[in-house]
């Protein structure tokens, strides 16, 4: 039986060796903190598994205290570190235990060691990392082994040649990161945070680790599901693939195989999946896969993921109007503007446990979408949203911003692309590529967004175009909120704080009609804020109550919409963010400001609703 559970208990985590002395961590500063904060284990932080959807046994945690040096650019390599740094916490972070700032002027340095697990030593070792922001160079016992840039995207560097055959191996890491004094993707970071704008983040800020493969090993796939012809298509890639190698590709439904292909070599094989279970926000239900590396018979690799059955695509209903179909039928997506922001950890979550609450919470909120936005979070986050069913918008992070905007669609004379230059292009080019890959086989995204709100927005139909070309089988939002062309699968509207929609009449024929974000309606609450005093919120109010009872008011006028071909709605927000207050839970996790179970029987309303229910009818 194949396991798709996340939470693995490998022998491997518990490998680690090289660590400084525990007892020199402690979290930075007096910002609030969510409760996961005191469940921080500086010996073991974040030790679960970091790729749910491509899964080894042999690996190896390097998550934990390493040192750490800010120096100037002009300083070659540090004499002497300054202090101890939690991985995989950004220095500027309070969990990180540094809590400093870096800039464009300096740069930060991070060492340690590790012994190699017995086990390993007869493979091939391969450093992973999540997520460093944003250009790192690394070396392994003095031995330059790779160099990456981009803030978003997982990496990895083949260590194997510059590993010493026994005793501690040291690793280097430099990072330089501009952030807003730069043209490449940051999302919402700036070095002098303010109002919607937060605080920069530098370096390490997902898990890093050791992995162990053959010399010859599966190096990564592509999974398409067609509901419409019943099959998965599973496109194979391999390293140093020898003559006659043969790849078995397997489906799993519990303890019963669905289906299972041979190939000779690397390519592309067609699972047919009879009678599919259709995965939807009320039925998650997720197959397992095996794809394995065979030699004359014998198996040389292997690796374990999961699936669904599902189709996103847009098609007319009754009145001519285009809507959002998922598995050919009309569904009104839901939810939340999730930044994915901590006071603790800033992009990264205490603890998995925390990185899953935010998702369990929203869908028992009633939610049945997420935007996630100018951000990308762990592998381990769109896991979770798989198994819980919720969709996802996936916002590309946004950068080198200055072009005018014009948010109201069909307005000409205002609205401006950004002229980039080809460095910055070329970034955003090779990061949003990079994202679409790395994402591309998590069935809850459903949307990409390649700009939200002009931010940086550029050769809008020529990005769009290329976007929709690299990836047919899911939906393109040209650009939330921002300047409007006739490019794209969606036309999407930004209004604050009350619910509208882009006029049926006008873009209803050609595109999906949403609502990328509404409400931002805030409640600083004492205790609970990044800030004492200068809290804000798009409209503000003083008790829970009241913001309750306006916020129902504005659900309660979608099924009107629905009718008119509002396919979508996003509220602003998950939580409140730094000095944004527009959050339904606190930014420390502590205090719902709205109750679960009323949001829920209020949501349920709207996407139950005979609106929704007789649109395609």
């Amino acid at each position: 039986m194949l396991k798709r559970k996340i939470a693995f208990a490998s022998l491997s985590m518990l490998l680690c060796t090289g660590l400084l002395a525990q007892d020199n961590w402690k979290p930075a500063g007096n910002k609030i903190r969510t409760p996961w904060a005191e469940k921080v284990d500086p010996k073991n932080p974040l030790p679960e598994y970091p790729r749910p959807q491509m899964v080894r046994n042999a690996w190896m945690n390097l998550n934990g205290l390493w040192s750490y040096s800010i120096l100037p650019q002009a300083v070659a390599a540090p004499s002497a570190h300054q202090g101890n740094i939690l991985v995989p916490f950004a220095v500027e972070s309070s969990l990180s235990g540094v809590g400093k700032t870096v800039g464009k002027d300096s740069v930060l340095w991070y060492e340690r060691s590790f012994t190699l697990p017995a086990t390993f030593k007869k493979s091939k070792v391969l450093l992973q990392f999540g997520a460093v922001d944003w250009r790192c160079e690394v070396l392994v016992n003095d031995q330059p082994v790779g160099k990456h840039e981009g803030g978003y995207d997982p990496f990895s560097f083949d260590i194997t040649a510059a590993l010493k055959g026994k005793g501690a191996q040291k690793i280097v890491v430099k990072v330089w990161d501009p952030s807003s004094d730069g043209p490449q993707p940051r999302g919402k970071q700036v070095n002098n945070p303010e109002g919607i704008w937060y605080t920069p983040v530098t370096g390490i800020w997902q898990t890093v680790w050791l992995e162990a493969v053959p010399t010859t090993y599966i190096a990564g796939f592509k999974q398409t599901p067609d509901i419409d012809k019943g099959v998965l298509q599973v496109a194979t890639e391999l390293e140093n693939i020898q003559p006659g190698d043969e790849v078995v590709v397997s489906a799993w439904k519990g303890q019963e195989k669905v289906a299972e292909q041979r190939q000779t070599g690397a390519g592309s094989v067609s699972l047919s999946v009879p009678n599919a279970r259709l995965w939807s926000p009320n039925d998650p239900f997720l197959y397992d896969l095996k794809i394995s590396l065979l030699r004359k018979g014998k198996k040389v690799d292997e690796i374990s993921s999961y699936f669904a059955m599902r189709k996103i695509s847009m098609g007319t209903d009754k009145k001519g109007i285009q809507r959002m179909l998922l598995n050919n039928e009309f569904v009104f997506q839901y939810g939340p503007l999730d930044q994915g922001w901590w006071p603790d950890g800033l992009y990264t979550a205490p603890t998995d446990e925390a990185l899953k609450f935010d998702v369990i919470q929203t869908r028992d909120m009633g939610f049945n979408m997420i935007r996630k936005h100018v951000k990308v979070e762990p592998a381990r986050w769109y896991t979770y949203c798989d198994q819980a069913g919720m969709l996802v918008w996936q916002d590309m992070p946004s950068g080198d911003l200055g072009n005018r905007w014009e948010n109201r669609p069909g307005i000409y004379g205002r609205a401006t692309d950004k002229d980039r230059t080809a460095a910055s292009e070329a970034s955003f080019r090779e990061e949003w590529k990079e994202i679409m890959k790395d994402l591309y086989n998590f069935p809850g995204i459903v949307v990409w967004v390649p700009f939200n709100e002009a931010w940086g927005q550029f050769k809008t139909k020529e990005i769009v175009e290329w976007t929709m070309a690299n990836d047919p089988s899911r939906l393109v939002n040209t650009a939330s909120g921002g300047n409007f062309e006739p490019v794209g699968h969606i036309i999407d509207l930004h209004n604050y704080p009350e619910p509208l929609m882009p006029d049926p009449a006008l873009f209803g024929k050609d595109r999906v009609l949403v609502l990328g974000e509404f409400g931002g309606l805030g409640l600083p609450l004492e205790g609970h804020t990044w800030q004492d005093k200068n809290n804000w919120g798009y409209r503000s109010f003083k008790n829970s109550d009241d913001l309750y009872k306006q916020y129902a008011e504005f659900v309660n006028r979608f099924p009107k919409l629905i009718e008119h071909g509002l396919s979508a709605a996003v509220y602003t927000q998950t939580t409140d963010v730094e000095v944004e207050t527009n959050g339904i839970m606190t930014y420390d996790r502590k205090v719902m400001k709205m109750p679960v179970a009323e949001l829920k029987t209020l949501h349920d309303k709207v996407i139950k609703s005979d609106a929704v229910k007789t649109a395609l009818k």
